[in-house]
């Protein structure tokens, strides 16, 4: 009987190692389609352009804490534009590995921003500072949050965590205007990336009726922004972003050169 019930474990165990739905229903969370497939996926580089409250936390919570559970010796990083929304995060995966009533694997060590695992993994929450995770390498997934409020400078800074692990990243945000790296990576990152869109009216926990109020209470910007994870411009915007990019022309060469010629000739006369 006993033999029977550590093998039904172990059976169970290995099901779950490749099948993070399963450690969802573990902790008691059952997900939305859209979750359940983000979930199962095995792109590299996923992109989460996502309603405010439609869930985009608790499915990247679950996901690194799977990583760590079934993956030996990976590190996790939990990036964020301030150290608040790190730790927010962060309580999500600590309250995922605390509704599981069995541990696969068993919490060493942990804090208000690290978990270390019996198996040698290691989930970390940092804020949004360069200075702060400029050490940190060979990460084995790599989540930013608010992504569109995080500045371009860092995610370059961050990027060649992966190059030597082959890592994975999540970006999840809702939109901030068309600029920085998440429009980028959203309208011309390429193929390579796997892009979610969840708007409010996709999400089942948030009512029509509060949806009706939020629109008629707030600016128009911002509710299409904040709700249909458009990509407005602001009200206090100079240049409109499509005004910009029409005014471009690849076909005409620069007449000095470039700005590096333009740079080393300044510098050269003094």
């Amino acid at each position: 009987m006993i033999a029977a019930a550590r093998n039904l474990v172990a059976r169970r165990q290995t099901e779950e190692a490749h099948d993070p739905v399963m450690l969802a229903r573990r902790a008691g969370i059952e997900p939305d389609a859209w979750q359940a497939d983000l979930l199962l996926s095995d792109a590299r580089q996923k992109i989460l352009l996502c309603s405010r409250q439609a869930g985009k936390s608790t499915v990247v919570a679950l996901l690194a804490l799977h990583q760590a559970l079934y993956k030996a010796a990976s590190q996790v990083l939990l990036l964020s534009p301030s150290l608040r929304q790190s730790q927010e995060l962060f309580r999500k995966v600590k309250d995922s590995y605390n509704a599981l009533a069995a541990k696969t694997v068993t919490a060493r060590e942990e804090s208000s921003l690290r978990m270390e695992f019996g198996n040698g993994a290691r989930i970390v929450a940092l804020p949004g500072k360069e200075e702060t995770i400029r050490g940190f390498s060979g990460v084995a997934l790599l989540i930013v949050d608010e992504a569109a409020r995080v500045s371009d400078e860092l995610y370059q800074a961050v990027r060649p965590m992966l190059a030597v692990s082959g890592g994975s990243i999540v970006l999840l945000s809702t939109p901030f205007g068309k600029r920085g790296f998440f429009f980028h990576e959203w309208t011309e990152g390429g193929a390579e990336w796997q892009r979610v869109k969840i708007t409010a009216y996709d999400s089942p926990r948030i009512s029509r009726d509060w949806l009706e109020q939020e629109r008629r209470s707030i600016p128009d910007w911002v509710f299409r922004s904040e709700y249909l994870c458009e990509f407005v411009e602001t009200e206090n915007s100079v240049f409109l972003y499509d005004d910009i990019m029409r005014a471009l022309d690849g076909n005409v060469q620069p007449l000095f050169g470039g700005l590096a010629t333009c740079s080393n000739s300044i510098t050269s006369s003094g």
